[in-house]
This record gives structure tokens, sequence and C-alpha cells, in this order.
């Protein structure tokens, strides 16, 4: 498919469809074979969904039971599938959906709040899981699951925040651990979990926002760090990161938007990496929703600290001080 060829406007009900066969190729090896990411896929498909103005695409019920099953009792957390082991990721995506369908009552909160408490470290920051594997990552998992959840106060704040803090290199990024280069995901991460802390003056705005817009390359499109290239996912870690700085207008908006809208398939629905490769949810939630923060027409807004429905977060009382571009009409 040539350049004249590429999708350049949302196809919207094509990707809705997409994400709602997903759940139905269960004879597809790939299917099995993604049974680790599962939890999470649901709640990239249904972030999408709800971003494209159809919340109630996917069966309410059926999802809700399906995270049921995902519970690990001994653990008091949550699997990507059933018999899977837990995990704090697959839990945030457990709370996070169950946020969108206002069903938080179908859990033992308390139990959760305990098995993610436990995995913070005496350094401040926290592990995935009880194999002990840390990365600011999970440390941003739990604060967003702890917020969500209206128990932030029983973690460390100040702990966490001070290694966040420590993780900040030269450049004004943050990398996974302390020592570790920049990236865009882990700017994400540390950036939007300060926020969540009320912990921005840990960040050099300035800074970091010139680091976060030299991201973007010639194409438009926006990459992880220096010399990778472009990759559609980024276009919401550097943007959410960006709209917290306010500094999204130091990026060419609309470059970046027909860099996204070209990585569409127009066959099938879903969005790639980059044109012409393979759709997946990932991908297809993460374009949708760095089209969100650009304005892009016809879109529910979406709160780049959480990735989740500006309004559902607004009515939690938890939005902070973010600021997308104005929504654009048709």
């Amino acid at each position: 498919m040539n350049r004249e060829q590429l999708p350049s406007t949302l196809l919207t009900s094509l990707h809705v469809s997409y994400i709602q066969n997903l759940g139905k190729s269960t004879d597809d090896l790939a299917y099995h074979l993604t049974a680790h990411l599962r939890l999470n896929a649901i709640y990239w498909g249904l972030t999408a969904l709800f971003v494209m103005g159809h919340p109630d695409a996917l069966e309410k019920e059926d999802v809700i039971q399906y995270i049921q099953s995902c519970w690990v009792e001994e653990a008091g957390g949550f699997a990507p599938h059933p018999g899977h082991d837990v995990h704090i990721l697959d839990t945030l995506s457990a709370i996070q959906i169950l946020v969108m369908y206002d069903a938080l009552d179908r859990i033992d909160i308390p139990r959760v709040v305990k098995f993610i408490v436990s995995l913070q470290q005496p350094s401040g920051v926290f592990a995935g899981d009880s194999f002990g594997e840390i990365d600011t990552r999970f440390t941003y998992i739990a604060i967003n699951a702890l917020s969500l959840l209206g128990c932030l106060d029983q973690m460390d704040r100040d702990g966490a925040a001070n290694y966040i803090k420590q993780c900040r290199n030269f450049d004004g990024g943050f990398g996974r651990c302390i020592g570790a280069e920049s990236h865009s995901a882990q700017v994400f991460v540390c950036v939007a979990a300060l926020a969540i802390l009320d912990r921005l003056d840990e960040v050099d705005g300035d800074t970091l926002g010139w680091w976060l817009s030299e991201r973007q390359l010639p194409n438009g499109g926006l990459n992880g760090r220096p010399e990778k290239l472009e990759d559609v996912c980024y276009s919401f870690w550097v943007l959410s990161a960006m709209s917290i700085l306010h500094k999204i207008p130091w990026i060419d908006a609309e470059k970046l938007t027909a860099f996204i809208l070209s990585c569409q398939d127009p066959e099938k629905g879903g969005i790639s990496d980059r044109p012409g490769n393979m759709t997946d949810v990932f991908h297809t939630n993460f374009g949708v929703a760095a089209l969100s923060i650009l304005g892009y027409p016809g879109l529910v807004d979406l709160d780049p600290v959480y990735c989740m429905p500006a309004h559902i977060i607004e009515a939690k009382g938890l939005q902070k001080g973010w600021k997308n571009l104005q929504r654009r009409v048709e």
C-alpha cells in the first residue's frame, strides 16, 4: 500500500469490530499464546472502546466474570488468565476495568490493597510480584491502583517519590531503575506517578519537555529513545508526559496525527506499530489514546495520568492538572 492509499481518518467502526472479535478467536493459536496478556488486553480494548464512544461494545457481565476467574485467592491479586501467577500489572488492569464498569464492589478491595502494599521495597520502589523484579513501571502501577481504590495513604508515598527522583537523568528523563537510561515509557510512568503523588516538583519540566519533543522523527512518529524507530505506542507515552507538563505544543501534532492514522488496517481494523505491520490491541489502544490527547474529532477525552476516560477519573475526584489539545470539530 503506497502513501496515497494510507488511511487519513479514524476508522472507528472497523476498530470497534476488531476489538469485539478478539475474544472470539479461541481456535487461533495466537489466542492461546497470548494468554499471559489476556487481562491487559481486555483493559486495552475496553479503554479504546470507551474513548471511541462505544463503552457497551463488550458484554459487561462476561468481562466481569472473566476478571473474577483471574482472582488468585492465596495472593489477594489477579493473574492475566486463570491458572497463571498473580502480578501487579494484571491487578491494575482488573481494577481499571472494574472502575470503568462501576463494579469495584465485585472484588475484595482490602485484600487487593494488602497485596499491592506488600510489594513495596525498603527503597520505596515496587516489585511486580513475589519474585522481586523491580521497575519504576511497577511503582506507577501501584500508585495508580491504590489511587483508584482510594487507599493511596496505605503506601510509603515519600519513599516512592524519592526513589523515582533518583531515577532522573541529566537529560531530564527517567529510567526503569537507578542508573538506567531514559526511555519514553519510563518517563510516562515516573511523571504520571509523581503527578498522582503531587510531587511534580521533582521533574525538570523544560529539560524533559525538550527531550520528549526530540523523540519526533521526520515522518511524524515518535520513538522511545534516540536513534530508534518510530512506534505508535510511543505516541501515548510521550504525549501523556507532555500533557502533564503542558508541553504538547512543542511537537508537530498534525504530523503525528497523520502518522497514527496511517498505521490503521483499512480492511480488518486495528492499529499497528508502524504502517503496513500486523495490528494488535495494544497499539490500537495507545494509538486511539494518543489521538484523543491530540484533540482528534469525535473522541472522548482521555486522562493521560491514568490512561482512562477523563470523565470517570474526574467523577472520582482524582483529576490532575494535565492539558490535552482542544478537541477539534469535524
